[in-house]
Parts: C-alpha cells; structure tokens; sequence
C-alpha cells in the first residue's frame, strides 16, 4: 500500500452522495443543470442586448439635462451631466407648441386604444368562438392583411379619406388603423386557449352570446387585451407618414410631425432635439409601466387555472 493510499481518508458509504447534494447548482425551467461557463455567457448576451436596446435612450436622457456650457461630443464621452437643467425642455416648449401636439396624439392614440380593443376582442371571439359558414376564409383575409405592405395602400386610403371629407382631420388619422389585423389574430388566439366546456356550461344555464363574451371570455384574457392596448398605443403615437400626408392644417398636428420640424430646424441643437425626443418617448414609457403586470401574461393567456 502506498503512503498516498494510507493517508487518505476513508470515506464513508453515502457520504460522498451527501456532499454532492449539498453543492449548489443550477438548474433551468427543465431541471437541466447550467455550468458556470454558461450562466455568464448568458448574463453577458443580455447585458450587451440590454447596452444596445437602453444605451441610445439614456444617452438621450443625459444630452437633454445637459447645459450649454457642457460639450456632448468630448472623448471619451461624460454619461452623466455635471450640471443638470430642465432648460432645454422648456426651450422645446417655446420652440414649437409642442404640448398641442402631444395633444393631438394623445387624442388618436387613445381613440386608437379604445377602436382596437373593443373591435379586435369581437372580431377576434367571432373567429375563435362562433360557428358559421367562410370563418375560415375570414381568418385567412385577416392574415393576407397583414402581408400588404403600408406604402401599397396609402394612396388608396388618401383618396377614401378624400372622399369622405376627412382629410385635414384627426378622424382621418384614426380611422385607417382603428382595427389591426394583428391584433384580431392575437385575440382569436386567446379565446381558442379558452375551454369550450365553460361556455357550454354557461350556454345551459341561459346565457347567450353576449353574456359568455362579456362574462366569461373577456375578463380570461386581459393579459391580451394589454398586448392589444399597448400595440395600439404605439402604433398610434410613434405613426409618422400617414398623419404627414393626411394633415395640412398645423394646429392639428400630431406630435411625431411637430417634431419633425423641430429636427429640421435646429438639426445643430442636439440638446433641444434629445429634450423633444424624451418628450415623445415619456408617454409609451408610463403606459408600459402601467400595464406590465398584464402584458408579460401575454399572448398565452386564456387558459383557464383550478
């Protein structure tokens, strides 16, 4: 026997299987174990997805609060502004009636909200929950909408919005986007998630359809009904070219349009530029605080928990 082998200690039965137990480790949503080496690659991914996504909007956040006296282009660049003001927010406010604007936008992406939740749940129960003849040919025409490319239809709706008397209006704006193709096909996906036992069971005991939607299939998907308010909101807000084409009258101008001046004016005012750009950006922001809770129930929700 060697001097290694009589010095070692002997180890007890078991006792080695108690040890491991007793190490850490980490697992995933499969109890697959995750190495060492894996976890910090995967932090460091999304820590530089989280640089690239929220870098540009701080760094936006930062040229706003800083001073005239400050140079935003120094190298290697300061993140944090020595002096911070409110100034260049006010001289957004002098420059363009930039609270008019916001106005305007809130207006249509509010109403943009409502049309799309309400149209979208109906339309979205309809060809998930109710039997008639073409429901599927219906589904299919909402996903070949969503394939048309905006640009091919503007013209088309320019005239129709002609047509009508609309255009120069905030109605106009609203109107083309007031129900997405999108956002039906996320609600029909929802209400399939539903079993069909539940409404049967309230279709015995007297309620028609009007009292299983309302009742029993709506208040079960609320997580997609936020999906569905927060797409409508942003597509509303953040929508450039239609309002630029629809609109002509200033005083009605959205937000994105006004601006859009504001860039092309004082393009050598990177301070007033980041100020406006917050400004726009603020509302989507407490929207999406407001409503997180739902959304990351998303579009998986519907079925049904004992």
């Amino acid at each position: 026997m060697s001097l290694a082998e009589r010095t070692r200690p002997v180890e007890k039965p078991g006792e080695g299987d108690r040890a491991r137990e007793r190490e850490p480790r980490i697992t995933d949503e499969h109890g697959r174990r995750i190495h060492v080496w894996e976890l910090v690659l995967r932090y460091l991914l999304l820590l530089g997805v989280l640089a690239l996504t929220i870098g540009p909007f701080l760094w936006q956040l930062s040229t706003s609060l800083k001073g005239p006296t400050e140079d935003i282009f120094s190298s290697p660049p300061e993140f944090l502004p020595s002096d911070p003001t409110l100034h260049n927010y006010e001289r957004v406010a002098d420059t363009i009636p930039v609270w008019d604007y916001a106005l305007n936008s809130l207006k249509v992406a509010a109403a943009n909200v409502v049309t799309n939740c309400v149209g979208a749940a109906l339309a979205g129960y309809a060809l998930a929950r109710l039997r008639y003849r073409g429901r599927r040919v219906a589904t299919l025409v909402f996903i070949l909408a969503m394939l048309v490319p905006v640009e091919g239809i503007i013209i088309a709706q320019f005239t129709t919005m002609r047509e009508l008397g609309l255009n120069n209006t905030l109605v106009g704006v609203l109107l083309p986007g007031c129900v997405s193709a999108l956002n039906v096909l996320l609600m029909r996906n929802a209400f399939l998630n539903l079993p069909y036992e539940i409404e049967e069971a309230a279709f015995v005991d007297g309620a028609n359809v009007w009292q299983r939607f309302y009742r029993i299939a709506l208040p079960a998907v609320k997580g997609t009904l936020a999906v569905v308010a927060i797409f409508a909101f942003m597509g509303a807000w953040d929508d450039f070219l239609w309002p630029l084409i629809v609109l002509s009258d200033p005083s009605k101008f959205t937000l994105t349009i006004g601006l859009n001046y504001l860039h092309g004016t004082f393009a050598n005012d990177e301070r007033l530029v980041a100020a406006g750009t917050i400004i726009a950006v603020a509302p989507l922001i407490v929207l999406f605080a407001c409503l997180q809770r739902y959304f990351f129930r998303g579009v998986g929700e519907g079925a049904v928990k004992g």
